[in-house]
């Protein structure tokens, strides 16, 4: 193990990993334990009591935060020319097809969210095999596959951010920057949580939201009491 630095020894003393924090406490505390000079990501990681291997708790889906992601995030629009100026009028960074399909198949992926009218959905499907892994290939269940590309393009602009459960059944997603003061890390922190909650599988047996942790790039996690913040 490499020596740790004297920021992050300072950090870690400032968190007590034995302490469960309320949610408050978790969103002043993130600022303080900060050890980059960049504006760091502010990330939350949560444990939940589900199977993902069963098709109806492999949860998926979308928020819109409150008070934005804190990232300006580049939108490719796959749509047929009727659309395009509606995509470009509402922000998208990139509107196009074929273009975009060549681009893609040729190693371009330097895009974060992509977008696509359902009827060149069965076009665009060669491009699973590149886009699938990279979490970027257009799905309904996260409002990414839809005729109305500008409000869909308005939505990620403004804060819509898209989230899946992994294989340990824990779901990772940021919520903001440490820039953020902690009154919008919670309010960003509680709207993300309480569409997990809304979002329970009726199939999900015992305690759904196990344990909830929050931290920002390179800095130690802090650990969140979720009997503070919901209902087991």
């Amino acid at each position: 193990m490499g020596n740790i630095s004297k920021k992050r020894q300072e950090a870690n003393k400032l968190v007590d990993r034995t302490q469960l924090y309320t949610l408050t406490e978790a969103s002043d505390l993130i600022k303080k334990v900060n050890l980059t000079k960049f504006d760091a990501s502010v990330d939350l990681h949560v444990k939940l009591g589900i199977d993902p291997r069963k098709a109806d708790q492999a949860l998926r889906g979308t928020v819109t935060l409150p008070n934005g992601s804190g990232k300006t995030k580049t939108v490719l629009v796959f749509c047929k020319p009727e659309k395009e100026a509606d995509a470009k009028a509402a922000g998208a960074d990139y509107v196009g097809l074929d273009e975009y399909i060549t681009k893609i198949e040729q190693g371009w992926t330097d895009i974060d969210v992509i977008i696509a009218t359902p009827d060149v959905m069965a076009i665009i499907a060669k491009l699973g095999r590149v886009l699938g892994p990279r979490n970027l290939m257009p799905n309904p269940k996260s409002g990414t596959v839809t005729p109305d590309v500008a409000k869909a393009v308005e939505e990620v602009k403004k804060g819509k951010i898209a989230f899946r459960v992994d294989k340990f059944g824990i779901v990772h997603s940021s919520i903001g920057r440490v820039s953020f003061t902690p009154d919008q890390i919670k309010q960003n922190a509680e709207e993300f949580i309480s569409t997990l909650v809304k979002m329970k599988p009726s199939s999900a047996k015992g305690i759904y939201m196990r344990s909830i942790s929050m931290a920002s790039t390179m800095s130690p996690g802090i650990n969140i009491d979720t009997k503070s913040i919901s209902s087991n």
